[in-house]
């Protein structure tokens, strides 16, 4: 079968029409080692319940050798790329010391994530009947799986390290149908319940003992500020001890929920709420109108 017609065709059309990276024509991080590097920090993070090897919970010594030289020389590697990537081709044995400092503060923050992660895993447990155990939450339960993704992202999100924390939450966004931006600032004892269509933006702030269920969204209010905006608070502040029901939307930088607050279902918020409220949709008279009973 001959080829030849098509390999020109799409030839000469990348040749004229060229999509250009925006900094160096150098090689990106991959989509493939960032998987590989979510599932090697889950197999750290839980022993005994993921990867290939069967593994007490307490850990094997030699398993966790091996699995740290293989992350370190993955995340290191990648690492390195993305920063290869935004001082456009510049300075390759710099980048791979600074990669090398980066990874070894990531593998230094690992037993603080599993302290976290276990605040999550307890608020799942106990914020859900429907659980068996604490081990059906860690190997099936999408909203847990995405926050540890995110609890993964955001220590390298803190460090600044280009591209890698936006790859890392998005493919739990592939995964679960749950959006976690990396920079997001979120407290301990967080659960996500069901899950799909939960979005949670870049400069969202979610204090402690915060449940969420699907559908909600913390998002910023359309402007046309674009990319002035960046560093700017553009998503909600929420207390400690907050229910948000499904489909709520609570929008606005300058939107902030108090402690002890439920919002229910479907609720569009853009002002500040304060402590010890309960929001829900309640009908007025006038038809396809609603209004929000506090």
């Amino acid at each position: 079968m001959k080829l030849t017609k098509y390999v020109d065709l799409i030839y000469d059309d990348q040749h004229l029409h060229p999509i250009n990276k925006d900094h160096c024509s150098c090689r990106l991080p991959s989509n493939r080692e960032i998987k590989k590097i979510i599932s090697l920090t889950k197999e750290l993070i839980f022993p005994g319940y993921f990867g290939k090897y069967i593994t007490k919970e307490t850990g094997s010594k030699g398993q966790t050798k091996r699995q740290i030289q293989i992350l370190y020389k993955t995340l290191s590697k990648q690492i390195a790329y993305g920063l290869l990537y935004i001082t456009d081709g510049k300075g390759v044995e710099e980048n791979k010391k600074q990669a090398d400092i980066y990874t070894k503060l990531y593998l230094e923050a690992i037993p603080l994530l599993r302290e976290t992660l276990k605040t999550d895993l307890e608020a799942h447990f106990t914020g859900d009947p429907a659980a068996y155990n604490h081990d059906q939450i860690i190997v099936s339960y999408p909203g847990f799986y995405a926050i540890g993704i995110y609890r993964m992202a955001h220590v390298l999100y803190e460090m600044n390290i280009p591209l890698l924390p936006r790859m890392m939450t998005e493919f739990a966004h592939r995964e679960t149908g749950i959006d976690i931006n990396p920079g997001a600032t979120i407290g301990q004892y967080f659960m996500i319940d069901h899950g799909t269509g939960v979005v949670i933006g870049e400069t969202a702030k979610i204090g402690n003992h915060v449940k969420i269920y699907q559908g909600v969204t913390l998002g910023a209010l359309t402007t046309k500020g674009g990319q002035n905006l960046k560093n700017v608070q553009r998503h909600p502040t929420i207390g400690d001890n907050v229910t948000i029901y499904a489909g709520a939307s609570i929008l606005g930088g300058n939107t902030s929920i108090g402690n002890n607050v439920t919002i229910g279902s479907n609720a569009f918020i853009t002002e500040s709420i304060s402590d010890n409220k309960r929001v829900t949709e309640k009908s007025t008279e006038t038809k396809n109108q609603l209004m929000y009973h506090i």
